[in-house]
């Protein structure tokens, strides 16, 4: 039985993970509020990453950082403190993580990271400047950190697509804009948080012990095609 910890697994893909780890692993969660399971391999802490003292753990096999933000403005309407806050949210609190939680990950036989990117990233998309901006610095947190850990911890990152979530609700608020993000993708469709986990999850085990310090976009062909 490995040893997860999760950053904000009580909603969202964060969640998704945390319900298909909890059989076969014990889950530490660390978020704001409570997930809306309760297991006896499952220990919640309530915590604000950015602003509260992160509890000690001594054991850890894979440590991952879900928190994310979806801060869609032009850019003559983003405050300075708007980059700021998507700043801390994405990358300044996985750095937090990784810092506190990293000589309990180097105990273990293979220890792993997995972070979370953003498709916008790597597409240019209107609106998109602060969270893109962040989520290049996990990005490249991502490649550095491989480069420095590479003989002791993997890590990697997931840049998604848009993912039916609470963070996304106002994106997918009714039938039209979810035909209309469905169209936007050449292969027709968007991401469930289940998909994003599965990706995850073969990321912190075994099966991925080659790979490190890599981006995977899941973006049903919206970076990769254009048809």
């Amino acid at each position: 039985m490995n040893k997860i910890l999760i950053i904000g697994g009580s909603k969202g893909i964060g969640n998704a993970i945390l319900q298909q780890q909890l059989e076969n692993n014990q889950v530490y969660n660390i978020s704001r509020s409570s997930p809306e399971v309760s297991h006896p391999n499952l220990v919640h802490f309530s915590i604000d990453v950015l602003q509260d003292e992160l509890p000690d753990i001594d054991a850890i096999d894979s440590l991952i950082y879900c928190p994310g933000s979806i801060n869609l403005k032009p850019i003559l309407n983003l405050s300075i403190d708007d980059f700021r806050n998507d700043f801390e949210i994405n990358v300044i609190g996985a750095v937090k993580v990784i810092q506190k939680y990293l000589p309990a990950l180097k105990k273990a036989k293979k220890p792993s990271i997995v972070l979370f990117s953003t498709v916008a990233a790597k597409l240019g998309m209107p609106f998109h400047a602060s969270i893109a901006t962040a989520k290049a610095g996990v990005e490249g947190l991502v490649k550095s950190l491989g480069a420095e850990l590479a003989s002791v911890v993997r890590i990697n990152a997931i840049a998604p697509t848009i993912t039916e979530t609470s963070l996304s609700a106002s994106i997918l608020r009714n039938d039209r804009m979810k035909e209309n993000m469905i169209e936007r993708h050449p292969m027709k469709n968007y991401l469930k948080p289940e998909e994003v986990a599965h990706m995850a999850n073969y990321l912190i085990s075994e099966n991925a012990g080659s790979i490190s310090g890599q981006v995977f976009e899941m973006d049903y062909g919206l970076v990769s095609f254009k048809l």
